[in-house]
């Protein structure tokens, strides 16, 4: 039968527990060793005893049921399980360094330093969610750093996933989170949206930069709905030198309809690696909150305050994916038509795609490059102009389009490299006509689709 364990050197299939290295209100964790491993490990157990709370049992069955699902470098690695009809335990990898929690005492912190942060995070949710599970408890005590730089997610308990029961909203009516960081929606009982660790991760940079909860420290239930109605102040009315770009993320992180927000963690981890991209809108410059008209409008809205359902985490993936279409201008009119044809008839059945239009300035191995051309002009601000009017009859919204020009010596390592960083989800790109020389030596658009991690669909033009 499952008991309590609080005795360093017991074994428990096989695993020899050595010592309590922190004791929560829902579980302890163990360092524990086995001989068939030398690999540094942890062993979760739930609190079991007189007065245990059911949710606690719940949410660790949730998460031995979630864990061994995930892999790669932004989860702990799972390395075992113990069935609650004998002793329930969850082993898994023993991080090395601390919490973010531990950054607390430093806040607030370096405005860059922020953004790099959250640029982590929002990568590693991004993982999340494409395994089919949203986070649902991101805070600081739930994040860590890898020697290599890599942010993992902690602690799946209160997590849901796409395609596992979601025990906690089927046994429970009460939204269950760490209270500063819920977002409305799960105030509604709403548990499958990805945009709600956007909010939580939005939560997490006005704290770190600006030292304050954006609603404070409530931990009433009550004080927590005011959330479905009240937005933040905005952040440069507490730091004068707030970075506009930064509120712009910041606040859109924050909107109360999660439609308002950024429709995949991708995408704002795209915004928080690309600051110079970011585009203002009114959000970059408020300094007060929304009139109190506009308060009570939300207040007595059914809308806002009801449960409603939401399409499956996939679907929502799906239809807002990162979108690159690589430029050639040294190729043909008729080719560069082309691709702007794909590329509408893509971005009409993906309304919340984000498009970034690239191209790359080609460097010399050996030689100097010269800034200007021929005519005096800046060539890198020539390419940019050029990529706005060719994306220009797309007639996108200034949040849906940037435009990169790359400076490089490989123009395909460099588009590769940028769909990597920047979690691209499909490539256009152009493939001219063959030569002799690219017969020999390749094409482009064959090493970007030979070598890219995500789909890529290389368009000709029509003879």
């Amino acid at each position: 039968m499952a008991r309590p364990l609080h005795t360093p050197g017991v074994i428990l299939d096989g695993f020899r527990l050595e010592e309590i290295i922190h004791q929560g209100g829902m579980a302890m964790l163990w360092r524990v060793t086995r001989e068939s491993d030398s690999a540094p490990m942890l062993m979760k157990v739930p609190r079991i005893g007189e007065g245990t709370d059911p949710a606690a049992i719940v949410s660790f069955e949730m998460e031995q049921m979630i864990m061994p699902r995930l892999s790669g470098v932004h989860v702990p690695k799972f390395v075992a399980a113990g069935d609650f009809a004998a002793q329930p335990y969850l082993v898994m990898e023993a991080l090395a360094g601390k919490s973010l929690y531990a950054r607390l005492p430093d806040l607030p912190l370096p405005y860059d330093d922020v953004a790099a942060i959250g640029f982590k995070i929002a990568d590693a949710l991004d993982d999340l969610h494409r395994q089919h599970v949203v986070h649902l408890d991101i805070k600081p005590s739930n994040i860590m750093f890898r020697p290599t730089g890599e942010a993992v997610l902690l602690d799946y308990g209160l997590s849901h996933h796409d395609e596992l029961p979601d025990l906690m909203q089927e046994e429970f009516r009460l939204p269950f989170g760490t209270a500063p960081y819920m977002s409305p929606e799960q105030l509604r009982g709403v548990r499958n949206d990805p945009r709600s660790d956007v909010f939580a991760l939005g939560v997490l940079l006005y704290f770190f930069t600006t030292g304050e909860r954006p609603f404070g420290e409530s931990e009433t239930l009550r004080g927590m709905r005011r959330r479905l109605w009240r937005d933040p102040h905005p952040p440069r009315k507490l730091k004068a030198d707030y970075p506009p770009w930064l509120q712009e993320i910041v606040l859109r992180c924050l909107e109360i309809e999660p439609a308002w927000r950024y429709p995949t963690a991708a995408q704002l981890a795209f915004d928080l690696s690309h600051p110079a991209d970011v585009k203002l809108t009114a959000r970059s410059e408020r300094l007060k909150r929304d009139p109190f008209s506009t308060v009570l409008r939300r207040r007595f809205n059914k809308e806002l305050t009801s449960p409603r359902p939401r399409a499956a985490l996939s679907d929502q993936l799906a239809t807002a994916p990162i979108i690159a279409v690589a430029i050639d201008f040294d190729g043909t009119d008729e080719l560069n038509d082309e691709l702007r044809l794909t590329t509408e008839r893509m971005l009409a059945a993906l309304p919340s795609a984000r498009l970034a239009c690239v191209n790359v300035l080609k460097q010399a191995r050996l030689s100097v490059d010269m800034t200007l051309d021929a005519e005096g002009h800046n060539k890198h601000i020539d390419r940019m102009v050029r990529l706005k009017d060719w994306a220009e009859p797309l007639k996108l919204a200034d949040n849906r389009l940037t435009v990169h020009v790359i400076e490089a010596i490989d123009p395909a390592s460099a588009i590769l490299e940028f769909a990597s960083v920047s979690r691209v989800d499909h490539i256009l790109i152009g493939a001219r006509h063959n030569t002799l020389m690219r017969k020999l030596l390749g094409g482009v658009s064959a090493k970007v689709a030979a070598e890219a991690s995500c789909t890529v669909t290389v368009v000709r033009a029509r003879l």
